[in-house]
């Protein structure tokens, strides 16, 4: 396990990244760096880093088509650096996913602080593997497979699915999961999450109508159930209609 946070640095400018190296070191940051968009996809799979300073603009494949594809594997925090006047390249990039972005030319100390910023929006999760049956939810590098296969999640639905899995066994209060992925404004905002959940079950692969290991509390939260098999589930989502309650028991 790290013991510092690790920023992937991606820039074709040497002098660029050096200088953004050097500013996260010295705020206590690992860095790696790397001179293009090819040399980013594979430093990104080797390293597995806890944020990524990505340039638009380079010469072997652009920035916004390694988001793209950074996306599709992981939802690792991104911030894009750009050149002043590039409207259009940033509202893209934050449209494909993208946390923030800084302009060119910055002052150092402005990558710190926003790099600060975005990772603690981005809570270190606990180096664990979770599984339920045939789904894995790796804490550490913030990836998921069921049956050996990569799913590709967005970043609301990864940070959903940490929440849950932090917490596996567990009810995960409304108020907490809302509060966690979409931050204190959103708290009461209960339907907005019954919509997500349902999102996030379809990208686990769960058949519809099925709550498959996320279990719904009628007025509660949700719970990650460990001991859940598709063999054996015969327990409908509970979002749209209530089910039977045992006594002395929640609804599940």
């Amino acid at each position: 396990m790290r013991s510092k946070r690790l920023v992937l640095v991606v820039d074709d400018e040497p002098w660029v990244g050096k200088l953004v190296a050097a500013a996260l070191a010295d705020e206590g940051f690992e860095v790696e760096t790397a001179a293009g968009g090819n040399a980013a996809l594979a430093a990104f799979e080797r390293l597995h880093p806890d944020l990524v300073l990505l340039d638009i603009m380079m010469p072997d494949l652009d920035g916004l088509t390694v988001l793209r594809r950074l996306r599709a594997i992981s939802p690792v925090p991104v911030i894009l650096l750009t050149a002043r006047g590039m409207p259009g390249e940033i509202a893209g990039g934050l449209d494909q996913g993208a946390d923030d972005y800084i302009a060119k030319p910055f002052h150092p100390d402005e990558v710190a602080a926003r790099v600060r910023a975005v990772l603690r929006r981005t809570p270190v999760g606990p180096a664990r593997v979770v599984r339920v049956a045939d789904i894995e939810i790796d804490l550490g590098r913030r990836t998921v497979a069921r049956a050996g296969e990569r799913l590709a999640l967005t970043r609301t639905e990864w940070l959903l699915l940490q929440e849950l899995a932090t917490h596996a066994d567990r009810v995960v209060l409304h108020t907490q999961l809302l509060t966690a992925v979409w931050g204190s404004q959103y708290g009461s905002e209960f339907n907005y999450l019954r919509i997500w959940v349902s999102r996030l079950r379809r990208k686990l692969r769960i058949p519809v109508g099925s709550s498959g290991p996320i279990r719904t509390f009628q007025g509660i939260g949700y719970l990650l159930d460990t001991h859940w098999t598709p063999e054996t589930d015969t327990r409908s989502t509970g979002d749209d209609t209530p089910e039977p309650v045992e006594a002395g028991q929640p609804e599940t």
